[in-house]
């Protein structure tokens, strides 16, 4: 979606200039969320522009987030992330190591590196949706714990509870897939 799409909107809570900021502000970082959940640049895009959908059709209602934008739109994409992989089977993730490669590396670390993102990738996708939000907005969104309570609308002490058993979760299932694998 382009600056140029949201100028159409014509609501009394948020000003055109109001939206353009939001998506130029935001985008960025819905992106790389939506991308580190799917695996895949097209879709992470589909994942954005749909968000960005959303929140134009709200507002265009009279609606819209009151308080936190960010936290909003995050919880747009997640939902949006959460029906795509409803209706698909978990994605084969490929090793993208043509797009790391730097001059001098050495291709078996390349190689070794790239099969332990993707089996850290493969273990967050198989914890619950709640749990996968919060590791990905707490580690790789750099979110304080105040702002994950905020989105998922629980208490600072119920999202460090849950971060902790995600995080022991991730864990054991990275240990036992590598006992299974020697």
């Amino acid at each position: 979606m382009n600056a140029n799409t949201m100028l159409e909107v014509d609501t009394e809570s948020f000003s055109k200039q109001e939206i353009i900021d939001i998506y130029e502000q935001h985008s960025p970082g819905i992106y790389r969320y939506a991308y580190r959940l799917l695996g895949d640049q097209n879709v992470a895009e589909d994942c954005v522009s749909e968000t960005f959908s959303r929140l134009l059709d709200v507002v265009r209602r009279g609606g819209g987030p009151t308080d936190n934008v960010r936290a909003y739109l995050y919880r747009v994409a997640h939902n949006w992330i959460t029906d795509y992989y409803r209706r698909k089977p978990l994605p084969e993730l490929p090793l993208d190591i043509k797009e790391h490669v730097e001059p001098g590396s050495d291709p078996d670390n390349l190689v070794t590196d790239a099969m332990e993102r993707d089996r850290v990738r493969t273990a967050i996708l198989r914890l619950p949706p709640e749990q996968q939000q919060i590791i990905q907005l707490r580690f790789l969104e750099n979110w304080s714990h105040d702002e994950v309570a905020r989105l998922l609308k629980k208490t600072t002490d119920a999202t460090r509870s849950m971060q902790y058993r995600a995080l022991a979760s991730l864990r054991r299932m990275l240990v036992d897939d590598q006992e299974k694998d020697n």
